[in-house]
C-alpha cells in the first residue's frame, strides 16, 4: 500500500482500501495511513490475543484449550498458501518473502482471523468447523475483490464470512453463549470486563482505525429500530435493546464492523454503511433469523462490493457522454 507525503495542512489522502473515498486527514501525531493501519492491525492482534488467553484459563472459555493454538497455526497456512497461489497467478512476489518485518505484518490479519473465529463460535465437540471458517475467511480476501485504484482489494469481513458461512452450512455449528465470556467471575468484573473491553476499543478506534462514526452510526440505528419495533410492531423494549449490554455485542461493535480493511473512510459513508448494518439486522429479527449480527454484516460487505463496482462505471459513462 502507498501514500502520498503528509503536508502541514493535513492533505486528504487516497486510500485504495475504501473504493473511491480517501481516506482521513493524517493524524496529528504525524502517522501515515499505512502506519495507522499496522499499529491498530497489531493492537487488535495483541488485544484478542490476550484476550483468548485469560478467557480459557480464568473466564470459562468452553473451547478446548487446543483450539485457539490450532485456529492461529491453520489461519497462518491458509493466509500463506492463498497469497502464494494468488502471487503465482499474477507473477509478483509474495508478501511473506519480503522480509521478517513483512511477514510479521502480513500475518496479523491472520492471526486475528484465526482467534476470532476460535473464541466466537461453537463447534460442540469438533475442531474442524473452526478450521473451515478459518479457511473460509482467508480465501474470502482473494475470491471477493475488486480492482479499486488500480489495485485488488477485498471487500468481505474475513473473520465474519467465515463464521456466516459455518453457520449457513452447519445447522449444529453455533455462536458462543452469552455466559461464556464471563463464566468464572461475579459481581464487579461482570461489569468491569466488559466496560474494559469498551474503553480499549473505543480508544483504539478512536485513535488508529478513525472509525468512530461507523460506531455511533451502528449503535444510533440499532437504537432507533428496537424503539421501531416497540412501537410499530409491539416488540419488547427491552428486549430489543438487550443484545447492547452484552459482551459479544461490544467485541462485534469494537473488533468485528470497523474492520479497517472492509469499511469505509468517509465520515459520511462510515455512518451509512454502519446504519445499514443495523437496519438488516433489524429485517433480520423480523424474519425470525437467528445470528443476525453476523448475516447483517456479511449482507452489508455484499452492498458496499456493489457499491463499489457499480459507482466508479457511471461515473465513468457520465465523464464520456
Amino acid at each position: 500500500m502507498t501514500s502520498t507525503t503528509r503536508n502541514q495542512n493535513a492533505r486528504v489522502i487516497p486510500d485504495p482500501r475504501a473504493g473511491t473515498e480517501p481516506s482521513a486527514p493524517t493524524a496529528p501525531t504525524g502517522l501515515t495511513p499505512e502506519q495507522r493501519r499496522v499499529r491498530a492491525l497489531a493492537r487488535f492482534a495483541t488485544t484478542i490475543t490476550i484476550f483468548n488467553i485469560i478467557g480459557h484459563l480464568f473466564l470459562g472459555f468452553e473451547q478446548a484449550p487446543i483450539t485457539p493454538i490450532v485456529a492461529a497455526l491453520t489461519s497462518y497456512a491458509a493466509a500463506m498458501l492463498f497469497e502464494w497461489l494468488d502471487a503465482w497467478a499474477f507473477g509478483r512476489r509474495p508478501e511473506f518473502t519480503k522480509g521478517v518485518r513483512e511477514a510479521v505484518i502480513f500475518l496479523l490479519p491472520a492471526h486475528i482471523t484465526g482467534l476470532a473465529c476460535a473464541m466466537l463460535m461453537w463447534g460442540n465437540a469438533s475442531l474442524w468447523p473452526y478450521l473451515f471458517a478459518i479457511v473460509v475467511g482467508n480465501g474470502s480476501k482473494y475470491v471477493f475483490r475488486l480492482k479499486v485504484n488500480g489495485k485488488l482489494r477485498h471487500f468481505l469481513n474475513p473473520s465474519n464470512t467465515g463464521i456466516a458461512l459455518s453457520l449457513v452450512l452447519f445447522p449444529w455449528v453455533g455462536i458462543a453463549p452469552p455466559y461464556h465470556f464471563t463464566s468464572f467471575t461475579s459481581g464487579a468484573l461482570d461489569w468491569l470486563i466488559p466496560l474494559g473491553i469498551l474503553m480499549f476499543g473505543s480508544m483504539l478506534n478512536a485513535k488508529l482505525t478513525g472509525k468512530m462514526p461507523l460506531i455511533l452510526g451502528w449503535l444510533g440505528a440499532f437504537v432507533a429500530q428496537a424503539l421501531l419495533r416497540w412501537l410499530l410492531l409491539d416488540h419488547a423494549l427491552i428486549g430489543a435493546l438487550l443484545p447492547m449490554t452484552g459482551l459479544a455485542f461490544i467485541l462485534f461493535t469494537n473488533y468485528m464492523i470497523t474492520d479497517p480493511a472492509t469499511s469505509p473512510t468517509k465520515t459520511r459513508n462510515q455512518v451509512v454503511y454502519g446504519a445499514t448494518v443495523a437496519v438488516v439486522y433489524s429485517l433480520l429479527v423480523l424474519n425470525e433469523i437467528s445470528f443476525g449480527l453476523f448475516f447483517a454484516l456479511v449482507i452489508t460487505c455484499l452492498l458496499r462490493g456493489v457499491v463499489l463496482f457499480v459507482v466508479p462505471r457511471m461515473r465513468s459513462r457520465a465523464g464520456t457522454a
